[in-house]
């Protein structure tokens, strides 16, 4: 059973950034409506004041509530929103099976993606003068050395989070699309694939896709 429609929230966020993204399929898993203000990473309008009084890092996604409050950092959106609409669960209740969750979310959420967001890569072309193609080997390596752990982490499915997606689907999701951006070969990862495309089947996680959320 979906959650309360709740009008009056305002997503900033850019439509390939992955931490947007899984606060888009969070929102729309949930069924909680909201509308979006793009915030334009290429045109570092995340540095500009409006911006940064909004979340002091300057990062995207922010998710405004109807009472001017914002929340940053993806996955403490996430947890937010599983409290304040409770259905369907992302983070598991039973302690054990959220500690898992959040091992496999965090391994993508912390481990691989902040190496490869789009700061890090402009860092080692503007400090160390690193080509295009050195940066995508740079992305590749941190995909392939956590997706490796992450497949062997992962259970029978057809979710991560087995039976139901968890908030470990909703990090996949953005990570599985970013790796193919970079043609990064999948193939030794069919766990993790055949739980990206249950996810894909969901018109949630549908409208959610940055081809979706383009502006």
């Amino acid at each position: 059973m979906a959650g309360p429609v709740v009008p009056g929230y305002v997503l900033h966020d850019y439509f390939r950034s992955s931490a947007s993204y899984r606060v888009r399929i969070a929102l729309n898993l949930k069924q909680v409506d909201y509308r979006r203000h793009a915030v334009s990473l290429v045109d570092n309008e995340q540095r500009a004041p409006e911006h940064l009084a909004r979340n002091a890092q300057g990062f995207v996604p922010a998710l405004e509530l109807p009472d001017g409050t914002v929340l940053g950092q993806s996955l403490a959106i996430i947890d937010w929103l599983d409290h304040a609409h409770p259905e369907p669960r992302l983070m598991p209740t039973e302690p054990l099976a959220r500690a898992r969750a959040m091992e496999r979310a965090l391994l993508i959420a912390c481990d691989i993606h902040p190496l490869n967001n789009l700061r890090v890569l402009r860092r080692l072309g503007s400090q160390f003068a690193a080509p295009q193609e050195a940066r995508d080997d740079w992305y590749r390596h941190w995909v392939a050395e956590g997706f490796a752990a992450l497949e062997a982490m992962a259970p029978e499915g057809p979710y991560l989070g087995g039976e139901a997606p968890d908030v470990s689907d909703v990090c996949l999701v953005p990570q599985m699309y970013n790796a193919r951006r970079f043609d990064f070969d999948l193939a030794p990862y069919p766990r993790l694939v055949a739980a990206d495309a249950a996810m894909q089947a969901l018109d949630a996680v549908k409208a959610a896709h940055p081809d979706a959320a383009k502006p």
